[in-house]
This record gives C-alpha cells, structure tokens and sequence, in this order.
C-alpha cells in the first residue's frame, strides 16, 4: 500500500500546527496528518498557497499567514490557534529557507541574519509559544526539520549549515528540558528532498550531493511525510531529543 492510499486514523482528536504548511516538507506533512484525521493549523508567508490548502482540506485545516521570526506575530497566531482548536497536540517546525549559496565571506550579514531568523529562531519562538499547553495537556510532540548539513558544513552552503547544526543543538536541549512532561522533541535531517527549494542550488552543488547519496536518488516527501507523522504519534513513546536521519545513507 502507498502512503497516499487508505491510512489508520492515528491523529483523530489530535491538533496540530505545521509552520512552512503551505509547500513542500510541510505541505507533504499536512496533507498526511489530515488523512490521518487530524486538525491542523498551517502557518505559511504565502498567501496564495495557503488558500490552496485551505481549499484542498476546507474546515480540517486553519490557515494563517504568519512571519515565525516574529515573535508578536508568533503569540498572536498562537492565540487564534486555541481559540479555534481549542488545543494543541503536535508542533512541526518545518518552515525554512536554504539562503545564501556562496562561500561565507560573500554572505552579507543581512542574508545571514534572514537564516537564522528562519531556521533557529522561528523553531524556537514557535515551540516557545506552543510549550505551555503541550505541558498542561501532559502530551505533546514537537518534531524539528533539521538537515544533513548540520553534520557536514556542506561548502557554500555556511549559514545554512550552521542554522541547521543550530537547530540540531536545540532539539536536543528542548528533549531534555521537556523530559517527564509526556511531550517529546525530535528533529528529522533529510538530504537531497525533491521540493521547489532544490531549485535555490546550484547546478554544480546538486550534482555533487546526490553523488554522495548512496541510495542515488532525492528522498520524496511521501518518505518526509511518512518519518515525521511517526515521531508525531503515540508510537513514537521512548524518544526524545534524537535526530532522525532521512538522507539515502549520506549521513551516515
């Protein structure tokens, strides 16, 4: 059976929010959460998409526009979210962006601050705001869109590399100072992934990674979709601040 075919209701009577929901990773999570029966915030800057989803899902999913590196908009958009949901279940961090693909004396500050604003600073002011009803409700799933190039510090590639390793420290810290509460943090890093973001790389930088995957192809986001609604369900009781590889073997 393919994941797009019939699925268990894993998420019925579960809430969740998915950041970076209207495209791509996020896009591929919610679609899946929503076949599994759960009701899902999506936060996207593109108005345009988010209508898409709104109209593909209709009253499943509740869509807003929301800068994440904001932390005034984050709160406001929080409050909106349980007001309508009246919840909060499972968070997934997965809005992003690749930045700057050039040797890191060429990054201007300004480009380098927009990574981190995105990939760091979004997770943490997201997960911040979503934390005290996770605790109060004693169940909870965050999971964190991380990357292979956290590990690697791919060339070209430094402001994104270290937002990522960033966002790995994170996740590990979150687990732990979450421990006991009944919510778990786990991130996912995934390699080549076939999405519209593959088109901020170079030529030459996309040949050369998926030379180094030794499955010799990009990962779907049926496969992203797929890991990341696991950490997010009750199946996934007994880990916590783990990182998840989902990159055909190159992080290995």
């Amino acid at each position: 059976m393919s994941s797009m075919e019939a699925v268990a209701p894993r998420f019925r009577g579960r809430v969740a929010l998915v950041t970076g929901g209207a495209a791509g990773m996020g896009r591929a999570v919610v679609d899946r959460l929503v076949r599994e029966q759960a009701r899902v915030a999506v936060w996207d800057i593109n108005a345009a998409a988010l209508s898409d989803v709104q109209a593909a899902h209709g009253d499943a999913v509740q869509a807003q526009a929301v800068d994440v590196t904001d932390d005034a908009a984050v709160q406001k958009a929080m409050a909106a979210l349980l007001a309508h949901f009246d919840g909060l279940d499972i968070v997934v961090n997965a809005a992003g962006i690749i930045g700057s693909n050039s040797p890191f004396w060429e990054t201007s500050p300004e480009q380098w601050d927009r990574v981190m604003q995105v990939n760091l600073r979004g997770p943490f002011l997201v997960t911040r705001a979503a934390c005290a009803t996770l605790m109060r409700r004693g169940w909870g799933r965050v999971v964190n869109i991380a990357s292979v190039a956290a590990n690697e510090g791919p060339k070209n590639l430094g402001a994104y590399a270290a937002s990522k390793a960033g966002l790995v420290g994170l996740t590990k810290s979150m687990g732990k100072d979450l421990a006991g509460t009944g919510v778990l943090v786990n991130a996912v890093a995934p390699a080549l992934i076939a999405t519209d973001m593959l088109k901020q790389l170079t030529p030459e930088y996309y040949a050369a990674a998926m030379a180094r995957i030794p499955l010799g192809r990009a990962g779907t986001l049926d496969e992203v979709a797929a890991l990341v609604t696991w950490l997010c369900s009750e199946e996934c009781s007994f880990s916590t601040g783990a990182v998840y590889d989902l990159s055909g073997g190159r992080g290995l």
